[in-house]
């Protein structure tokens, strides 16, 4: 039986690898069940807020007091308005940027710059046209200074887990969209960091192709174990993918509400379910889509 959304206070699930070997293998659906949580968060925000000069001289909060705990293994989705700051989020998280005041901690360390535990995929994904697909899914190994003998083998590894074993040789003009994600997505693989930062990285693709990736994603991830943080516009997408779903208000950013994702594994965009747990987030979001649409238009907002 399946809930719809419920607000978090103080439990949340971490993903059950056990279930869902056993739902990957075929033997059944993986219900992932609710428990306190003991150990130590892979990643803390606490206290986070963040501010900056305009071009006219004033200051903007952009984020304000955001604490939020994500646990090893967790798949995590940010859902708000644009404008919100939620690739600001994934930036701090990643080190690329530091907070006006709070901090960024994964596994109880502070985070003050990049490091190779955090890869951040964005939606342009940056792979070099110059260089075939394998030698872009070696790149980060090799200025991590690894072996060539075990960049070769990683590099055969994770292109046979995104299924681009064979175009290891080809150039990323060669491939679609989707592929080239694939490529994306088996480069920061690779270099094997605890998360994975994922800034709307399907927004450009057609619905076939996003539908064929949101499998490959999750199947990647219940066999890697890594905890993934997923920003997205889409909230029927948040819902197909995450654990939890973290709604933000529009400017300032900050956390408004936290739903767990209480649905059986896999899901559908299609999914009765689906749809139905999707309506009830945007329902509380739309509140703060119409809060920006006011800024940025100031006509009459949505009803």
């Amino acid at each position: 039986m399946t809930t719809a959304p419920q607000p978090l206070s103080g439990e949340h699930r971490s993903p059950a690898r056990g279930s869902l070997n056993r739902w990957w293998a075929g033997v059944g659906p993986a219900v992932l069940p609710l428990h306190p949580v003991n150990e130590t968060p892979k990643v803390s925000l606490c206290g986070i807020s963040l501010s900056y000069q305009t071009e006219n001289g004033k200051r903007l909060l952009a984020l304000d007091n955001i604490d939020l705990k994500v646990q090893p293994g967790e798949f995590v989705c940010i859902v708000g308005p644009s404008g919100c700051g939620k690739s600001t989020l994934l930036h701090l998280i990643a080190g690329l940027h530091h907070p006006t005041s709070g901090h960024v901690l994964v596994d109880n360390n502070l985070v003050s710059a990049p490091g190779t535990d955090r890869i951040l995929i964005f939606q342009e994904l940056g792979l070099f046209p110059w260089l075939k697909v394998g030698q872009n899914v070696e790149f980060g190994m090799k200025m991590k200074g690894i072996a060539k003998a075990e960049r070769q083998e990683r590099t055969e590894y994770y292109l046979r887990l995104v299924h681009l074993g064979q175009f290891k040789d080809s150039y990323t003009h060669q491939l679609s969209g989707g592929m080239r994600q694939r490529v994306a997505l088996a480069r920061a693989l690779a270099t094997e960091p605890d998360v994975l930062l994922m800034d709307e990285p399907f927004a450009a693709l057609d619905a076939q192709t996003r539908d064929l990736l949101h499998d490959e994603l999750e199947r990647i991830w219940a066999e890697t174990g890594r905890t993934i943080i997923f920003v997205t516009h889409n909230v029927r997408e948040a819902v197909r993918l995450g654990d939890r779903v973290v709604l933000m208000t529009f400017r300032p950013g900050r956390v408004k509400s936290e739903f767990l994702i209480d649905l059986p594994r896999p899901r559908h965009l299609e999914d009765v379910t689906v749809a139905k747990t999707a309506g009830e987030v945007l329902s509380s979001l739309r509140e703060e889509i119409n809060k920006s649409l006011e800024e940025q238009y100031g006509h009459e907002t949505l009803r």
